[in-house]
């Protein structure tokens, strides 16, 4: 397929900028009155595709079965499609605060360092991102709090933008992280940060805002464990400690399974012809607890739900020519697009992504590319929100 297939046209304001919220007011004693958040992650929006039939679902139903036009379903609503011993595979991977802001020696200039990885434990060396990335060469040093204690030296130049950073900074490694992390913020992807209100603060970089500190809670799973990425599985996020105690009371297994989400889902596409657009490598990990539990569902006649496209990726992945699910430690560059033939989910749940997105193509191949273009063309019209904070497509058969 081309990418132009899978551009469209995604206003500003169907990107959601904060999870899905409801805000209570209050009134103090002295009559002034103030409002606080509360975040409601299983309350988002869920539509429904079967991709057999073509058929969508956007509305809950009345007692004959019947859609009651204006009550949108939610996704609470999820375990509705599902029975006693399917699997949901979820993905454990743990968000790490990735994003951080610093000075440049002599100069004072304001710089951004995204860290992606650590490569040498012992000396604190990071594959790391600069922004801007002109003024950040060899031999730099750059500060990261107001004592100084937090330096780094630019080691070496790896892209246009990727730098290795050695930490200055003698401690345990243990140690040396918690503080390196303190100093972080919640690596929102930069649409949503330039989406929010402009802080004056940020003015010349290429955000325009800060993540929130409940940003740091916001954009991570319930069940996340192991750290390793840079951004959240975000189909995972609509999980509330509710739903997934409802889900084991019906008897809905979970599995887990690992990939490290990094920048590569935020990359444009640079070619037309798909098949020539190289994915950046994801750390993943499939253990035999999760190959147990999916396999014997499986051969039980039980739906098997991929949570979300990087779950779809990793069991791809690692999925053997017998139709059933392999233990795996290692890399996947695996890019999905239609048409392509899935070889162990056959149900999946996938936010709705933007337009040309590897996400996007993800969700298409699985549901069929005529399919989900038919659904975003729905979500736009009905007020669906896009993106890591945006509602979500349950495409069942």
């Amino acid at each position: 397929m081309k990418l132009s297939q899978f551009k469209f046209k995604l206003p500003p304001e169907s990107v959601a900028l904060y999870p899905h919220s409801i805000v209570r007011e209050y009134t103090n004693d002295d009559g002034t009155k103030g409002s606080f958040r509360i975040t409601r992650r299983d309350e988002s929006r869920l539509m429904v595709l079967h991709r057999t039939t073509g058929e969508i679902e956007l509305y809950k139903k009345d007692d004959k079965g019947q859609p009651i036009k204006g009550e949108y379903l939610d996704f609470r609503n999820v375990i509705d499609y599902f029975d006693d011993g399917d699997v949901f595979i979820l993905n454990d991977t743990k968000v790490f605060p990735a994003r951080l802001y610093g000075t440049k020696e002599k100069t004072d200039a304001k710089i951004e360092v995204f860290v992606l990885r650590e490569l040498n434990e012992e000396t604190h060396l990071w594959d790391v991102l600069v922004e801007p990335a002109r003024k950040i060469r060899i031999g730099n040093k750059l500060f990261f709090d107001e004592v100084g204690t937090m330096v780094a030296e630019v080691y070496d130049n790896t892209t246009s933008r990727g730098r290795s950073l050695r930490f200055l900074y003698d401690c345990p490694h243990d140690q040396f992280k918690r503080d390196l992390f303190a100093l972080g913020e919640a690596p929102l992807p930069e649409y949503v940060l330039n989406g929010r209100p402009e802080d004056p603060d940020m003015k010349g970089m290429h955000v325009h805002s800060h993540a929130t500190k409940e940003d740091l809670e916001d954009f991570q799973t319930l069940f996340a464990r192991n750290e390793g990425a840079v951004t959240v599985p975000a189909t995972g996020l609509h999980f509330s400690r509710e739903l997934l105690k409802r889900m084991e009371i019906k008897g809905i297994n979970t599995a887990f399974i690992t990939l490290h989400c990094g920048l590569g889902n935020f990359s444009p596409i640079e070619v037309e012809d798909l098949t020539k657009h190289k994915m950046d490598s994801e750390q993943m990990f499939v253990n035999k607890e999760a190959c147990d539990m999916v396999n014997t569902a499986k051969k039980e006649g039980h739906h098997i739900c991929a949570v979300g496209t990087s779950v779809a990726k990793a069991t791809e992945t690692a999925v053997g020519t017998d139709g059933f699910l392999k233990e795996y430690d290692g890399w996947t560059s695996k890019f999905i697009f239609p048409p392509y033939e899935f070889g162990l989910a056959d149900t999946m749940i996938a936010n709705f992504y933007h337009p040309e997105s590897t996400l996007l193509m993800s969700t298409a191949a699985f549901g069929g590319y005529e399919n989900v273009m038919a659904c975003y063309a729905l979500a736009l019209k009905h007020g669906y929100k896009f993106g890591c904070y945006g509602d979500s497509l349950l495409i069942v058969d």
